[in-house]
């Protein structure tokens, strides 16, 4: 009968980083919590990982073992296993860290400020660099100030803020209440990319109220990363991109009565037809063939990608 249920996605090949992922879980000072782990068909097992456990904390972790469904579907059969007594549910990556203050302040947030929406900050290292902290979106005039500890604001509109930039937004800091996490999942799909976009959005739209947190959340960590391991040479970029419009054309229907945000998207979406198209350029020069097949299933949906094309094309010749 816990109040918090950690959901852990888990799919690594390296021992040692789930193990650090629990100690940190170990070590908060909020301890009314218990633990899913979903084993996405990991190349590694996640029971591997428990086995130096004492009785007291692998009594508190359920792992359900499921046939590779990706990241946004693994999530779901935790959202899908919740127990009835949990009040709040709480991502944590596998190769991730939490600070020891982490549950304890998104369940003092929540509960004081009767909200159903938390992200606390997030650090990492060199290779995630383009996140920036909450503390960013703090010295913007039309935050305000909750509280001093933990470290609260609250940015009104905060949908349209995320639009702009979404690096301030990390699922290892999420923290959600009932309302939400009985009825939001993920894009499953969208495995290669933005099926976490979409999630912070349907939460935000449906959230009564959404905390911000300044104080270190989590620790980004460097296991394995679908999104951080393919580049633009990939055969996987393509159908990365592919999935990141898909994302983006799902939020512009979603954000359809605030026309406010829909240049922000289909700035976006623009950006997704052009990476794809130059993608597709790099293949010819290294003497590989265009992949045809996903690219006229893009055309299909999107006709705007034979415009991007023929721009590119354009700007390519034109002295």
């Amino acid at each position: 009968m816990a109040a918090i249920t950690i959901i852990i996605p888990f799919y690594q090949r390296q021992a040692g980083i789930l193990q650090r992922a629990l100690t940190s879980i170990s070590k908060q000072v909020f301890q009314d919590f218990d633990i899913l782990i979903v084993d996405d068909e990991s190349p590694l097992p996640a029971e591997n990982e428990l086995q130096t456990l004492g009785d007291k904390d692998r009594a508190r972790i359920r792992v359900i073992r499921q046939a590779n469904a990706g990241p946004g579907g693994a999530r779901n059969t935790g959202l899908d296993n919740v127990p009835g007594s949990s009040r709040f549910i709480a991502f944590l990556d596998s190769d991730d860290e939490w600070a020891p203050l982490h549950l304890s302040n998104a369940f003092e947030a929540l509960t004081r400020y009767d909200a159903d929406c938390y992200w606390g900050s997030i650090e990492g290292g060199e290779g995630f660099s383009y996140h920036f902290g909450i503390a960013e979106l703090a010295k913007s005039p039309d935050a305000t100030r909750l509280s001093a500890q933990p470290s609260l604001i609250e940015v009104p509109d905060v949908a349209s803020v995320m639009l702009k930039d979404w690096a301030f937004l990390h699922l290892s800091c999420m923290v959600i209440g009932r309302p939400l996490f009985e009825k939001i999942r993920f894009e499953a799909e969208l495995r290669l990319a933005a099926e976490d976009v979409l999630f912070f959005c349907d939460c935000i739209l449906a959230a009564k109220r959404v905390l911000l947190c300044e104080d270190v959340g989590a620790l980004r960590g460097e296991g394995m990363n679908i999104f951080h391991s393919i580049d633009s040479a990939s055969p996987q970029f393509l159908r990365q991109q592919f999935n990141t419009w898909t994302a983006l054309n799902t939020l512009e229907q979603r954000f359809s009565q605030r026309p406010q945000d829909i240049a922000s998207i289909r700035s976006y979406k623009n950006r997704a037809r052009r990476q794809a198209i130059w993608s597709q350029v790099g293949q010819l020069r290294r003497r590989r063939f265009p992949q045809f097949g996903l690219l006229a299933k893009w055309a299909w949906r999107d006709p705007a990608i034979l415009q991007s094309a023929v721009q590119l094309a354009v700007s390519k010749f034109t002295p």
